[in-house]
């Protein structure tokens, strides 16, 4: 464990290096941030959707009795969708469709001996192939949470309009009752470190990749299941702190 510490630190110092050329360097965090980015925008608005209409009416039908206002639905849904369900569903799903793409891409050009390739040619391997998608991952993750946010609540309204429980005024109500400033920054920290720990974890996985194409595929998978599991533990320790 601390072997693989040691090298996941030592590699993202490399990666971190001042780079050869800036303008390489910006057009594949550019091309970064369109896959992470755009190529991510319609799982996560589907399941952005879905999620704030299902906490809509799991919460309004767990709260029946007479003496709780209905708009504390709104307000519950509210908070539960910007603190936990945005950014931590939408990370774990990104991990599995952004992580074990970096994993594989990264894991096959190794097997291949393309960063062989690039690191005789002189180039800083590391720089080139992760720091771009580290970069992407911390600056889109938080805006697809921005997004997936806005879409969840939009969700919650169209559970209230087809549903007779909460209307969808006493929703509205709900939603722009109490409303607090830190729980919209804890939930943009959480999405800034989540999306450093799946780009990062992942790129760590690929690059020292060894054997063929089913360690490729292997390299993918402990991706995905160890930045779950970090953005899990990250999750714990953010809220912890800020809350």
């Amino acid at each position: 464990m601390l072997y693989n510490l040691g090298r996941y630190i030592l590699l993202l110092r490399l990666a971190f290096k001042k780079p050869e050329k800036f303008s390489v360097y910006w057009a594949e965090v550019m091309r970064e941030m369109v896959s992470v980015g755009i190529g991510s925008l319609g799982i996560v608005a589907i399941i952005s959707v879905f999620i704030g209409a299902v906490a809509t009416i799991q919460t309004a039908f767990q709260l029946v009795s007479d003496f709780i206002p209905k708009t504390i639905v709104g307000t519950i849904t509210r908070d539960s969708t910007i603190l936990e369900f945005s950014p931590t569903i939408s990370a774990l799903v990104l991990a599995g469709r952004v992580g074990s793409s970096i994993a594989s891409q990264i894991g096959t050009m190794r097997v291949t001996e393309q960063i062989d390739a690039l690191e005789i040619m002189g180039v800083n391997a590391p720089g080139y192939l992760i720091s771009p998608k580290i970069i992407a991952g911390v600056i889109m993750i938080p805006f697809l949470t921005i997004i997936s946010i806005f879409l969840g609540l939009i969700g919650g309204y169209i559970a209230c309009a087809a549903s007779n429980e909460v209307s969808p005024s006493d929703y509205i109500t709900g939603l722009t009752d109490g409303f607090k400033v830190i729980i919209l920054q804890v939930s943009m920290v959480k999405a800034t470190a989540f999306g450093f720990i799946i780009t990062s974890i992942c790129a760590y996985q690929g690059f020292y990749t060894s054997g063929g194409a089913l360690e490729v595929g292997q390299s993918a998978t402990k991706g995905v299941v160890y930045s779950c599991i970090m953005i899990l533990f990250a999750d714990l320790v953010i809220s912890r702190i800020m809350l």
